[in-house]
């Protein structure tokens, strides 16, 4: 028999794993600091037994901050090619997590050709799976069929699951009382509510939690438990409701760690700028220290068709502010699912965002990328700052749309530019501007 199930467990026993190994490889840390953090679960390391292409990542305190893909079908558009499109190029842009949210039909064939060939993560939310999974009316379902969902996805090989067990009758009446003007955003929480307000139960996920606990366990499946009462206006943000839950949270995020099962907590949502450094701390400080994946927050609500960066500088003061995993959002997030353009601009502004705040945190090998970066525009080395940005093809686009006379410019100066100047000035070298 295995000395581990999860990596939690192996951390607490002092075993190293294979995934601490690579993870602590990739991220330039000790490999004893690494487990240290993963058995007080500071750190996860979401890795399904039965995902085997996965090249782990870790996610939590003191590591870069990882970002997130969203992905999947609806009713409205249901092309499993353009996804898998998305998929490919997802994985070109090196990130570490690709969450399928498919929520029409049988979403089985996609959800395990996703995980057989991603090197990311893969997460997904088992409730939107359910109706279509099950084939019955979302009132119809018991609380067994729901875990039965999980069960499923955590056989195929899923990594995380976002769980919504904190939107218990609690975190309802609270939600009642509170007025919202978005009331519930969150689809996961919003087709629990409604199952706990037509068949008058209790959340199954809660009622039943260590029986899903006994499912994530089994296959070191890690539980996001999910924020459903996230504000989905800068309007309702930090409300009783939202506050509520997350107070639900950190219980069951020590429940889970009893049980040797990883937990992240998911977090905002839509927030004004100067509540997001208060709401980090206040997570890490009900969730224990737990790793925060947040979705932004969208610092305005005013910008459809922008939002990949009303996000974006939410996600930046985020990160740099305590949360460890970002989930990007798209310049058609409110307005239809995204297409593959849609999903690069997002992967590089929420990139943007992650870097930025590692930066901020002092993350190893953050700042010296950008110090690279600063020598290859001193020496005019095009091809080193395309190798070097985080989008180097839109980059190099750019460049060659416009060449300039001169290789050591752009278009934009021309033979003005400052750089220029000032290298032929420590050089004394002709100027030769009105050539």
């Amino acid at each position: 028999m295995p000395e581990y199930s999860t990596q939690m467990e192996a951390a607490r026993k002092g075993i190293v794993t294979p995934e601490m190994e690579r993870v602590a490889e990739k991220e330039q840390r000790d490999v004893e600091w690494l487990r240290d953090k993963i058995a007080q679960g500071r750190i996860v390391i979401p890795a399904n037994h039965n995902h085997t292409s996965i090249d782990p990542w870790g996610v939590g305190e003191g590591l870069s901050t990882k970002i997130n893909v969203n992905l999947g079908v609806s009713g409205d558009l249901h092309n499993y090619d353009t996804e898998m499109e998305k998929v490919k190029m997802a994985l070109d842009f090196d990130v570490e997590s690709i969450m399928d949210l498919s929520n029409c039909g049988k979403t089985a064939k996609f959800r395990r050709d996703l995980i057989n060939m991603s090197t990311a993560m893969v997460g997904t939310v088992p409730m939107y799976d359910a109706v279509g999974y099950l084939e019955k009316e979302l009132t119809d379902c018991t609380a067994q069929d729901f875990l039965d969902v999980v069960r499923a996805h955590a056989q195929d090989g899923v990594d995380f699951v976002t769980i919504h067990a904190g939107i218990n009758r609690r975190t309802v009446e609270a939600f009642m009382r509170s007025g919202r003007t978005m009331n519930i955003v969150s689809r996961g929480g919003s087709l629990l509510f409604a199952w706990m307000r037509l068949t008058g139960n209790e959340n199954p996920f809660f009622e039943h939690y260590d029986e899903l606990l006994d499912i994530l366990y089994e296959y070191d499946m890690t539980v996001s438990l999910g924020d459903a009462c996230r504000p989905g206006c800068i309007d309702d943000a930090s409300d009783a409701s939202q506050i509520c839950e997350l107070i639900e949270l950190g219980d069951l995020t020590k429940r889970a760690w009893e049980r040797n099962v990883q937990v992240m907590i998911e977090g905002p949502g839509h927030m004004a700028l100067d509540e997001i450094e208060s709401n980090m701390k206040m997570e890490k400080r009900l969730c224990h220290g737990a790793p925060f994946y947040v979705l932004g927050p969208l610092v305005t609500d005013i910008a459809p068709g922008y939002d990949h960066i009303t996000s974006a500088i939410g996600g930046a003061l985020a990160a740099s502010s305590g949360a460890d995993f970002l989930c990007y959002v798209t310049p058609a997030e409110h307005l239809r699912l995204p297409d593959v353009d849609d999903v690069r601009d997002g992967i590089v502004a929420t990139r943007i965002a992650a870097h930025a705040a590692d930066i901020v945190k002092g993350v190893p090998g953050a700042r010296e990328r950008d110090n690279e970066m600063a020598q290859a525009r001193h020496a005019f080395d095009w091809e080193g700052m395309f190798k070097l940005a985080i989008d180097g093809d839109r980059a190099r686009e750019y460049y060659e749309s416009a060449p300039p006379t001169e290789d050591d410019t752009c278009t934009m100066c021309g033979k003005m530019c400052a750089v220029r100047t000032v290298n032929k000035a420590l050089e004394r070298s002709e100027m030769d501007l009105f050539e």
